[in-house]
């Protein structure tokens, strides 16, 4: 355990962000494959799969407050516990732990409640039609049940990954997406089904990750462990995690309502088909982000722990590392998607007519992705050093400020104002880049200005 410690504050940069940082892109990757693999199989499905995928396409606002409310938790707080032991106060970061575990438990109850009684309504107003509410209702009603374990999969696997023990994060995502892959068919195609038989498949395979990510945490070999005395919540402590996790969950709650503008906006202006290429669009998305965003967790516990113990050279050095690792992604993926879209888009659907249109819509959606490295690494490292208010504000500034005016703003300017919609997103992208950017140059250069004060002696 405490060699874990020591590598996180000794060991060469390099070889320990590529360390720490390939278990957790592999995760990530693994963990794209709980909604997309539930998407391929349900975009095959005989004789209605494109309704169906459109149908679980408009669940998606909803799944992604279920995981922004664990992200809220997991984002504040395990970059406070991994300062706390850069600090030396273990004892901190495990009633911190503990505080986490306890509030996902009863957020989880809210939001389950809350599913369960108006997930209708809600899935209406997230942009389903007739011809899809059916499809929505019965994938949201089962996968509600699980919340639960979702919360506590995410929010407490983050705690794991804060620790440096960045394989067992990765084991707990390839659990749960091997029992994922394998239940879909059956539950889907052998049991009939449908759509149902996917959201049984998702939450009987995060349950299933659950119990890893517990037994882990309640075990020998971690450095924090669960303990029933810190099951309580500290607002000392919990508020300050809260505070920091708020960017995240802006991000990841926002996308809810950027989802349901776009859905209404595109159904409007081009109907189920728009709607259905939406659906593959952030699909392709979560495929280029989500393995940018491992990057960055794996960063995060460098960055974190070294800025607890005022290591000002190692924490721009591990920054530094991030952001040309997470360029050189960005531009490789924006590349592929420019090259080969239909290729893509296929991957979800065998329809020729929706492929055409979701090919076209793809690169100019992804426009601008060869740039997002920048955004991903800057905002990391804001949340990795404790720096609350520049998270949310850039948080706020790109999903509030740009692009949710903007999706209704560019089909006034665009004589095809179904691309109009899909053109909203690498405008934002490109003015909220260059924004975190210097942003992010002015505040960093401050805060460890202020370290090497605090550490210099006097």
């Amino acid at each position: 355990m405490s060699e874990n410690k020591e590598m996180l504050g000794t060991a060469p940069i390099g070889k320990l962000l590529f360390r720490l940082a390939v278990p957790t892109v592999v995760a990530q990757l693994i963990n794209m494959l709980y909604n997309i693999v539930d998407r391929i199989y349900i975009g095959h499905m005989p004789e209605d799969g494109s309704l169906a995928l459109t149908g679980v396409g408009v669940c998606m606002p909803l799944i992604m407050i279920i995981s922004a409310f664990a992200a809220l938790i997991a984002s504040g707080g395990a970059p406070r516990a991994s300062i706390a032991m850069g600090e030396g106060d273990n004892r901190s970061a495990e009633q911190i732990m503990g505080g986490c575990f306890i509030l996902q438990i009863a957020i989880s109850a809210v939001l389950t409640a809350v599913l369960l009684l108006w997930n209708e309504p809600l899935l209406r107003a997230f942009g389903a039609s007739e011809n899809t509410i059916g499809f929505a209702v019965a994938y949201m009603n089962l996968y509600a049940v699980g919340t639960i374990f979702v919360q506590l999969t995410l929010g407490m696997g983050a705690f794991i990954t804060a620790q440096g023990f960045t394989k067992v994060s990765m084991m707990t995502v390839l659990i749960g997406a091997v029992s994922n892959i394998a239940l879909d068919p059956l539950f889907i195609f052998g049991c009939r089904m449908g759509v149902r038989g996917a959201a049984l498949a998702t939450i009987l395979s995060q349950a299933i990750s659950c119990v890893w990510v517990l037994l882990f945490l309640s075990g020998k070999k971690t450095c924090l462990k669960l303990k029933k005395e810190n099951f309580r919540i500290d607002l000392k402590r919990i508020l300050p995690c809260i505070a920091l996790g708020t960017a995240t969950f802006i991000m990841q709650s926002s996308e809810s309502v950027i989802s349901v503008c776009f859905n209404a906006s595109l159904l409007k202006y081009g109907g189920d088909i728009a709607v259905g290429a939406m659906t593959i669009l952030t699909s392709v998305m979560q495929f280029a982000m989500l393995p940018m965003q491992g990057i960055a967790q794996g960063a995060q516990p460098i960055l974190s722990y070294n800025f607890g113990a005022k290591n000002v050279g190692r924490v721009k050095k591990t920054y530094r590392l991030l952001l040309v690792a997470c360029l050189a992604y960005s531009v490789t993926v924006w590349a592929s998607i420019m090259l080969f879209p239909r290729v893509f888009a296929g991957i979800f659907t065998p329809d020729a007519a929706l492929i055409d249109f979701t090919a076209t819509a793809l690169r100019i959606y992804c426009g601008v992705l060869c740039i997002f490295g920048v955004q991903i690494a800057c905002q990391m490292t804001f949340v990795s050093i404790g720096n609350a208010p520049c998270s949310i504000l850039v948080a706020v500034v790109r999903k509030f400020v740009l692009l949710l005016p903007l999706i209704y703003v560019m089909p006034q300017l665009i004589p095809d104002k179904t691309l109009g919609v899909y053109t909203a997103e690498p405008v934002a992208d490109l003015i909220a880049v260059t924004f975190t950017a210097v942003l992010f140059t002015l505040q960093f250069r401050k805060v460890l200005r202020s370290v090497t004060a605090e550490k210099a002696p006097r």
